[in-house]
């Protein structure tokens, strides 16, 4: 018994190891630059980094990111979405951001042992972090501002695109006045919203094991570590990592 329970196991975690813990997303492919003969435009000068903020909960983890920063490096946002100040974008299973949420028994079955729909939250902020999400942990830092382009190709990746070639629109978002995305990509154990926002503190140029990070208090413990070096700036209602 003790052999076939550990032969099981051993299967279990070969099995998850080959899932595919990431998404299986490209970078951006690299584009020809056109000389051109006169030279560009004065452009003002811009500050060589941008600050990023991360968000959590006891469960659930976010980002939070300048707009124009990410509109700048190629990010394509769905069709009338605005120009705010900032977005907060957080990943996960579609019955999780419903009005209903994961409310019986059969949906929490789905959840646990099947592949099922996701999608990507975009809600627009014009105030301080702070003030927009009091009762979030949050956590702040700067990146280098060529970091952008990486973001948005991992960011456009995330959404499925429409005729129009814009991120398509399913629905309004858990809070704020936001949208919810479709994603190409499905949502399972142990591909949890978490590690959907690992790959994207990666992007920026941070290193998480994503199987150290699948909770929210795992990837706050992670994300404070050399060379992640988030700032806790705000406790919020949750407890402190």
């Amino acid at each position: 018994m003790m052999r076939s329970t550990l032969a099981a196991g051993v299967v279990a975690m070969a099995l998850l190891g080959s899932c595919g813990i990431r998404l299986p997303v490209r970078p951006a492919s690299v584009q020809r630059v056109k000389v051109r003969l006169e030279p560009p435009p004065a452009k003002p000068a811009q500050d060589p980094d941008v600050l990023v903020w991360l968000i959590a909960d006891t469960y659930h983890t976010g980002m939070v990111f300048p707009y124009e920063w990410l509109e700048e490096s190629g990010f394509v946002p769905p069709a009338n979405f605005g120009k705010p100040r900032y977005v907060t974008m957080s990943w996960g299973n579609r019955h999780a951001y419903s009005k209903e949420g994961i409310d019986n028994a059969w949906k929490i079955f789905r959840v646990i042992f099947t592949r099922t729909p996701s999608v990507m939250e975009l809600i627009p902020a014009e105030w301080n972090v702070a003030e927009v999400c009091p009762q979030q942990r949050i956590w702040r830092k700067l990146v280098p501002r060529d970091r952008g382009p990486a973001l948005a190709a991992f960011l456009n990746a995330c959404s499925a695109k429409g005729a129009d070639g814009k991120p398509r629109v399913i629905g309004e978002s858990s809070w704020g006045k936001g949208v919810q995305l479709e994603s190409p990509h499905r949502y399972f154990i142990p591909r949890v919203c978490n590690v959907w926002t690992v790959q994207t503190i990666e992007c920026l140029g941070g290193e998480i094991n994503p199987w150290l990070a699948l909770t929210a208090d795992g990837l706050a413990h992670e994300a404070v570590k050399p060379p992640n070096n988030f700032e806790l700036i705000w406790s919020g209602r949750a407890k402190d990592p």
